[in-house]
């Protein structure tokens, strides 16, 4: 039995810290600094784009970055709370560490992100090892806090910032294939779900400025990137304004404009029809009729929507804080399908054994995936986060063999809507953006449909980065099989 499954197939960005030879080229950076970072990130894609933050930073200090860890002079783990699993994780990453430091005693080890936000000082008492810690809005201050550590001192910064995104900071593309990235849109989240510590490890929302925004995705398009996803903890939520977050445009006497995550959207779509947009995450109460027309009106903003639903319960939803009841997220699918059609890519999180969840509110959950049917979606039982309002509120009173027994009812269920969903795709023509070679056969390739599912075809005399056509004629529940066909 599995904690947690997911139907993504090996595109993922959650298996980036095993990279390929392609993208190991990416991480060893040679610019003839005298020291070298490792970093390996955990969890949601936030982390991933900020460890590209992090190592743009520390390229400006002297560090150039390695995908051997044993050549590390630094390391870094970019880590997350959302469950009590991912931590533990990270804690047996660090006894594997703790054999390499013994060997190389002056190598410095650090820990970043959630983790570090939420335990704070006490993982230095916890984890010896561990030299340094700083939260997700502290990474400016790595030179000080590392100057500090070189000085024999451990060094700790998780102020949590109302103001701080990174604009100008141009990140290093770690990981890269050289075709897709991440663009960061927004940082926080407001929401306060009862059962999420993000409010508490990454604060409260802050949008960036559209115009650095635009300017970094125009930048990659140059570099020969081909698709962005621009990211958030809820990036529906997006909205600047001169007003509110440039006073000194005000003081040009420019014109207050209101940029909504719409606007956006249309902004990013606008920079080139080959340039591919993508978003997540998108929360169920706030995504709106603006964005799906938005998304409708661009052939170029991918038909894909990772919409959370985490329960089918209206009276578990409202236990959670979650803002909407089943009846209403169901609304917001139906405008979906209406507006993007049935082939829209609809993905989503799950939970199973939140607090006081009955055998029949379960049945809901499942029954809704009928109703929604997704492509694929992340599944986990609860895992009481401290701090969080459910740890404090309710008690956690569902027997773990329950949860786990949900839970594999729940991954059952996935499974077999998503063998349907990959079936409907079969006997179509497919428009893909090559991303590389397949991981089982270097005589194929692999790329992503409009829907974000991986497509392997074989190479021909295609390379990475361009589109080509593919009729689909086969697939497994979670990647789709063709050939490369011309279209008139």
């Amino acid at each position: 039995m599995q904690e947690t499954q997911n139907l993504i197939t090996d595109l993922d960005i959650l298996d980036r810290n095993q990279p390929s030879e392609e993208v190991k080229a990416t991480l060893d950076s040679n610019s003839g600094n005298q020291r070298k970072l490792y970093i390996e990130s955990y969890g949601c894609q936030m982390n991933f784009s900020d460890s590209e933050i992090v190592a743009s930073i520390l390229h400006n200090e002297g560090f150039d970055t390695t995908s051997d860890i044993t050549q590390a002079d630094l390391i870094f783990l970019n880590t997350c709370s959302i469950r009590e699993k991912a931590e533990q994780t990270v804690r047996n990453r660090l006894n594997h560490i703790h054999g390499l430091k013994k060997k190389k005693p002056e190598m410095m080890v650090g820990i970043l992100g959630c983790m570090a936000e939420r335990l704070k000082t006490k993982l230095l008492e916890e984890e010896k090892i561990v030299d340094l810690v700083a939260g997700p809005d502290a990474y400016r201050d790595l030179p000080q806090l590392i100057a500090q550590v070189d000085d024999g001192a451990k060094a700790v910064n998780t102020f949590l910032s109302r103001e701080e995104t990174y604009a100008d900071i141009s990140p290093v593309r770690l990981n890269s294939n050289g075709v897709t990235a991440f663009v960061s849109i927004m940082r926080g989240c407001d929401n306060m779900c009862s059962f999420c510590v993000v409010p508490f490890t990454r604060g409260r929302e802050r949008s960036r400025d559209p115009h650095s925004i635009v300017a970094e995705a125009k930048n990659l398009f140059d570099q020969g990137y081909r698709e962005v996803t621009l990211l958030g903890q809820n990036v529906d939520s997006y909205k600047w304004s001169e007003e509110e977050n440039n006073k000194a445009r005000l003081e040009k006497k420019e014109v207050n404009r209101i940029v909504n995550f719409a606007n956006l959207l249309e902004m990013i779509a606008q920079i080139h029809p080959d340039l591919r947009v993508r978003f997540s995450t998108s929360h169920p109460k706030d995504i709106t009729d603006e964005v799906l027309h938005t998304m409708a009106r661009y052939e170029n903003i991918c038909k894909n929507i990772h919409l959370p639903i985490q329960s089918g319960s209206s009276r578990v939803l409202e236990l959670m804080n979650r803002g909407y009841s089943r009846e209403w997220y169901l609304d917001r699918v139906k405008s979906i399908r209406n507006i993007l059609g049935e082939d829209c890519g609809i993905t989503s999180d799950m939970i199973a054994g939140f607090c006081s969840e009955t055998e029949e509110e379960h049945r809901e959950t499942v029954s809704i995936m009928d109703e929604v049917k997704y492509d694929y979606s992340f599944m986990f039982f609860y895992s009481e986060r401290p701090g969080t309002l459910a740890a404090k509120k309710y008690a956690d009173d569902i027997p773990l063999e329950v949860k786990k027994r949900r839970l594999d009812e729940i991954i059952k269920k996935q499974s077999e809507i998503s063998r349907f969903r990959y079936g409907q795709d079969v006997n179509k023509i497919h428009k893909v953006l090559i991303e590389g070679t397949s991981k089982r056969s270097d005589e194929f390739l692999q790329g992503r449909n409009t829907a974000n599912k991986v497509v392997i075809f074989p190479r021909e005399n295609k390379n990475k980065g361009e589109y080509v056509n593919v009729m689909v004629e086969s697939c497994s529940q979670g990647t789709l099989f063709g050939k490369i066909v011309d279209v008139e």
